[in-house]
């Protein structure tokens, strides 16, 4: 529950907690094994118990402070904005890429690492698509003593090649997944085969704000910190409230903590941007809020991509993070309510995208974020933003890891 921190008179109370069985809604819950109930129920109690605890809360507000570099800057971009061709438009970029490791990954990765060690587990398994929520697991075990191992796809792991070398010099085993698609769905499910074998000793890290509950819930309160602090951040900057909020889609955990703090203020447009790769219309995309329909996949019940005897479909997107067939069940609520829009950026809108944010500002973005550049260029040039509007774009990582791909893609050596 995000009350607005008494930052201004409009701010209601925004009450999202999931129901007894772990349900936005109609979506989410917990469809796993029987050998992960008991584990899953331990979570949520532990965590229950962790948040009402101010030790708990007062050592993850320390460490990222302290070791993520937070609160990260909330940045105009003028010179991106006249871009825009809109009178008096005013685009903000929340930093998330100048956090510690170069992502959001590294708020939830941190809470989760502190709860790890409080219930007595002394090892960590994660699955990573783009390789950052791999680094930050990686890079908080290291900080705070845990074992590692981290399944990755190895597609994605070809592709990602930086962030490999990253995750191995930083203690972490980095385990290649060569099983369907090579990419992050079969590197969750390589990671709970894992988990399951080993649920005395080992916490599962998930990354992204989807899977069984309690983890949508666990990862959006975790990752909330972005919202919050770009609420207080605009406010301070505008005095009022950003007539739209954008962030990048893949499982979810960017946009839920960017627009989780927004949720109760109708007059805030807040728009989610998918992987729309070659084009919705190919087949050949990951959009499984703006193009898929409602289904279970890895352990919740929630918007994928699937065929019409509900296998799940294959996908593609230039953006390793955001090449997953399914989003999490709070945006999947969301979306069915009407309170959060999505839309999708094709391979070239997101590489436009960066390019343009690149030349105008000096700032490179990683692939995930460039998808909501790129689509707030589309909005402008559609017609979509007024004049004097003010835009908050979460930029959820950097591009260290994509320069090969931008390189080969936009003919630069």
């Amino acid at each position: 529950m995000v009350v607005g921190h008494g930052l201004d008179q409009s701010s209601q109370q925004y009450d999202d907690l999931p129901d007894a069985h772990g349900r936005f809604g109609r979506f989410g819950g917990r469809y796993v094994p029987e050998g992960l109930m008991a584990a899953l129920i331990e979570l949520n109690s532990a965590y229950e118990q962790a948040r009402a605890d101010t030790e708990f809360t007062g050592e993850l507000t320390e460490l990222l402070r302290m070791r993520a570099g937070r609160p990260t800057l909330l940045h105009q971009v003028p010179r991106f904005a006249t871009h825009l061709g809109v009178p008096g438009v005013k685009v903000y970029l929340k930093r998330e890429d100048t956090a510690h490791t170069g992502s959001h990954k590294i708020n939830n990765a941190l809470g989760q690492a502190l709860l790890a060690k409080r219930m007595g587990k002394r090892r960590v398994v994660a699955e990573t698509g783009a390789g950052q929520h791999g680094v930050a697991v990686a890079t908080v075990c290291a900080m705070l003593e845990l074992a590692c191992t981290i399944y990755m796809g190895a597609d994605d792991m070809e592709r990602q090649r930086p962030n490999v070398v990253r995750m191995r010099l930083l203690g972490a085993e980095v385990r290649a997944v060569a099983a369907g698609n090579r990419r992050l769905k079969e590197a969750i499910s390589e990671s709970v085969r894992d988990w399951v074998a080993h649920v005395d000793t080992t916490h599962y890290l998930f990354g992204t704000a989807a899977g069984p509950a309690p983890y949508p819930r666990i990862v959006r309160d975790f990752q909330t910190v972005i919202g919050v602090e770009a609420r207080a951040q605009i406010l301070a900057a505008e005095g009022r409230l950003p007539d739209h909020v954008l962030a990048c889609v893949g499982g979810g955990s960017n946009a839920i903590g960017t627009f989780h703090p927004f949720a109760a203020d109708p007059g805030v447009r807040l728009l989610g941007v998918e992987a729309a790769g070659h084009g919705v219309e190919t087949g050949a995309h990951a959009a499984s809020l703006s193009a898929g329909s409602p289904g279970e996949m890895d352990g919740s019940f929630s918007y994928l991509l699937q065929d019409d005897d509900g296998q799940i479909a294959a996908t593609h997107s230039v953006a390793a993070g955001l090449d997953y067939p399914g989003a999490g069940p709070e945006l999947s609520h969301l979306k069915e309510i009407g309170r959060v829009q999505f839309a999708a950026a094709t391979d070239s809108l997101a590489l436009r995208g960066l390019q343009v944010l690149a030349h105008s500002e000096g700032i490179i973005a990683a692939l995930e974020s460039a998808h909501a550049v790129g689509y707030l260029m589309h909005l402008a040039e559609q017609g979509e933003l007024a004049a004097d509007s003010v835009v908050l774009l979460c930029l959820s990582g950097r591009g260290d890891k994509d320069l090969d791909i931008a390189a080969q893609r936009l003919g630069v050596d």
